[in-house]
């Protein structure tokens, strides 16, 4: 059966194939036809069409095709010459083509003499945002500064099928139901069931986000539905223990029902926090809406919102929309999970299929992207979690441990060691924390794009082909390495070859840059087989860039600009969430999106299938094992780089490494009084530098020696402490 790719780039193709005629803009078809004193009835007579698709025309909705495509774009081209443009004269070049809808993001917007004013929805009434109401209700006080706020993506939107913005907030108040839109924009809604609340959306709300690449596909409108509103739609405000451990209403709901009398359908996963209905698709023109169920916990606490002092449950529609709306704009309309939607940005951002005119037929049909992943392809063992389905006849006993020989272990950091009675001379332990190390880490990195190759009898090392090589490091000795003309302690520093720290023993199955790093430390390396990818490419580059700008924008509308070093910097970070609430949470969300999205490329079972029995994640494109372990070990390996850049240029060896989160004795409690600088006051180069960008660090807390020490007396040992010592709560979090 084709998958939903394959079917939408079959409808890519066709539409490429018929968009042989330049069209004037949507605009500038009605301003001929209205100047020629013409009805859209004698168009459509003329035409042997009828009055409402010529409508459909001239608003853009629809685009004509052969053998009527042809004939319109003959008729305005004679009223172009016999109506031109008022503002134009002999030398005006004509209006900008429409390019069709399958290969474009938002259209470009004409020049204001060229083109009419969109019309507005047929049947949406639109009033200005309320008065929020004061602390008497739910709803918090300042909500009405909120209202008043544009935002990016109101700003920013251009396509007329999209003017309203990706997403609404749906809220009712005295009976009256009200769509909630970007740039305080408030909507009546006159919908008085789900389904008439779906078809209102698909045809007069203009809600929705024009696609991120050419060869994608628009996202579907959102709808986030708060407590009033469910009440209002016949919908409970809080799941029952069943439906919640299901994860849907039950079939026989009325609401459900009611989906099913009107003709709409929904995704296998039923009417849960978040619900996909839809009608079947109208050309090429997807018809769905998906419901975000707010009180149904479909923005999880803890990568939406504040997980110990949750916001979003009494936030205002209008603060509400504004927060969702701007991830939309800066990152991509919500779908699920930040995990979830970070997946989605990928794919969205490096489709995998175009259409491509066969030379031969003159016919387009759709053909892969080279930079994308295109299939399903076949896994290695040595890559896949224990429970994947490819392990079921592998001879391990019950319960067998696999070792780092059978299995590619590819981690962050959980490494620590005892202090030194040099070190414990310092009264502080400060901790500074990576930027987006994950997000940093895919920036640049040479990922593979298509199916395993099995390369046996002792391989030649090749750092241009990604995949897992069983290769013996346990040579590899840190003290031996010279950074700038000096060695290190290598005692004092974990291994970079496993998450522990420790050093290896034997031979274990290392990513790419895992084995890399130790040609780079100057080891020659002895592979006796691996798995690589003969297709590669930078398939996460995009992915990094957007994000990274989303977080550097996010930043500075708290104040955190890329400018601000030293000092200024470490205030500005520790005022930044008292500058705007909603901004810091939008913060955690796009950090929490890079972090899921690496970790969703290897999704493991939550338990809704037996041991080697196949579950969904298993089904998608985007299952790729082998991507996250390579993000993982650059990211690693890259922070283990700057450990010894640290550590040969100031003699600075850190005592616990959480993740991203770095430990280091210092004399005084700021960053600024332990990482090293040059003789001219720049960091050392190579090493930790404090900022806002991705790969820099911030500060994540201070605390005392005699803290570390109170805490191994009460838990028995050294442990690892990167992750207590937060002066900033919320630090880390998301990353």
């Amino acid at each position: 059966m084709p998958t939903e790719n394959e079917l939408f780039s079959a409808v890519d193709a066709l539409l490429e194939e018929v968009a042989q005629d330049d069209l004037p803009t949507p605009g500038e078809r009605k301003r001929l036809r209205e100047a020629a004193g013409l009805s859209q009835e004698q168009i459509a007579k003329a035409l042997k069409s009828r009055r409402e698709t010529i409508g459909n025309w001239e608003s853009g909705e629809t685009e004509p095709r052969p053998p009527k495509r042809a004939a319109y774009a003959r008729l305005l081209e004679g009223l172009a010459a016999r109506f031109p443009t008022p503002a134009a004269d002999a030398s005006t070049p004509a209006p900008a083509p429409v390019i069709p809808e399958a290969f474009t993001g938002p259209a470009p917007v004409p020049a204001p003499a060229a083109e009419a004013p969109a019309p507005p929805a047929p049947a949406a009434a639109v009033r200005p945002a309320p008065a929020v109401k004061p602390a008497a209700s739910s709803r918090r006080p300042g909500a009405k500064k909120a209202v008043a706020k544009k935002t990016t993506a109101s700003a920013a939107a251009v396509d007329p099928r999209f003017e309203n913005g990706p997403l609404a907030v749906i809220d009712c108040e005295d009976g009256q139901v009200s769509a909630y839109c970007v740039g305080g924009l408030v909507l009546d809604v006159p919908a008085k069931t789900i389904p008439a609340l779906v078809d209102w959306t698909l045809t007069e709300a203009r809600l929705g986000q024009a696609r991120l690449h050419r060869n994608g596909r628009d996202a579907d409108p959102i709808l986030v539905l708060t407590a009033s509103a469910l009440e209002r739609f016949g919908l409970p405000v809080a799941l029952s223990e069943e439906e919640r451990h299901a994860g849907r209403l039950p079939s026989g709901h009325k609401v459900v029902k009611q989906i099913d009398r009107a003709g709409l359908q929904m995704s296998q996963r039923g009417f849960g926090p978040w619900a996909r209905v839809y009608r079947d698709p109208e050309g090429s023109r997807r018809r769905c809406v998906q419901l975000c169920i707010l009180p149904w916990n479909a923005l999880d606490a803890r990568e939406w919102d504040k997980k110990d002092n949750p916001q979003l449950p009494t936030m205002h529609p209008a603060e509400l929309v504004q927060y969702l709306g701007l991830y939309a704009a800066r990152v991509i309309t919500p779908r699920g999970s930040t995990a979830t939607t970070g997946l989605e940005l990928m794919t969205a951002l490096r489709p995998p299929t175009r259409a491509q005119k066969d030379e031969a037929t003159g016919e387009f049909k759709p053909a892969f992207n080279d930079d994308a992943i295109t299939a399903k392809y076949a896994v290695v063992p040595c890559e896949v979690p224990d429970e994947h389905p490819i392990l079921k006849n592998a001879g391990f006993a019950r319960h067998h441990i696999r070792t780092p020989a059978e299995m590619l272990m590819e981690e962050p950091y959980d490494w620590c060691r005892p202090l030194t009675d040099e070190e414990c001379a310092n009264p502080y332990l400060v901790v500074v924390d990576i930027n987006m190390s994950f997000a940093a880490a895919a920036n640049g990195l040479t990922v593979g794009l298509n199916g395993p190759t099995h390369l046996e009898n002792n391989p030649k090392f090749d750092p241009a082909l990604p995949g897992s090589w069983l290769v013996d490091l346990s040579h590899v000795d840190l003290s031996r390495v010279r950074v700038n003309g000096r060695t290190v302690d290598g005692s004092r520093l974990p291994s970079p070859f496993t998450p522990k720290g420790d050093h290896p023993e034997g031979p274990a199955w290392y990513a790419t840059p895992t084995v890399a790093y130790a040609v780079e430390l100057g080891f020659d390396v002895a592979p006796i087989e691996a798995h690589v990818r003969t297709q590669t490419g930078r398939y996460l580059d995009s992915w990094y860039k957007r994000l990274r700008d989303a977080y550097v924008e996010t930043m500075a509308d708290m104040g955190v600009t890329t400018d601000l070093q030293g000092q200024e910097f470490l205030e500005a970070m520790a005022r930044r969430k008292q500058v705007d609430p909603t901004m810091a949470l939008l913060e955690t969300a796009i950090k929490a999106t890079a972090k899921g999205a690496i970790g969703k490329l290897r999704q493991r079972s939550r338990g809704q299938v037996p041991y080697y029995e196949p579950y969904p994640a298993l089904d998608r494109w985007t299952w790729r094992p082998d991507i996250r372990a390579a993000v993982l070990a650059n990211q690693r390996t890259g922070l283990h780089r700057k450990l010894m850049k640290t550590a040969a240029a100031a003699d600075l060896y850190p005592v616990a490494i959480g993740t991203d989160a770095i430990v280091y004795p210092s004399p005084g409690p700021s960053p600024l009084d332990v990482l090293p600088h040059t003789e001219e006051g720049k960091p050392v180069p190579g090493g930790f530098r404090l900022g806002v960008l991705p790969g820099m660090v911030k500060h994540q807390g201070t605390q005392t020696v005699l803290w570390a020490e109170q805490q191994f007396e009460e838990r028995g040992g050294v442990f690892n402490i990167s992750n207590l010592i937060k002066t900033d709560q919320s630090a880390g979090e998301g990353e």
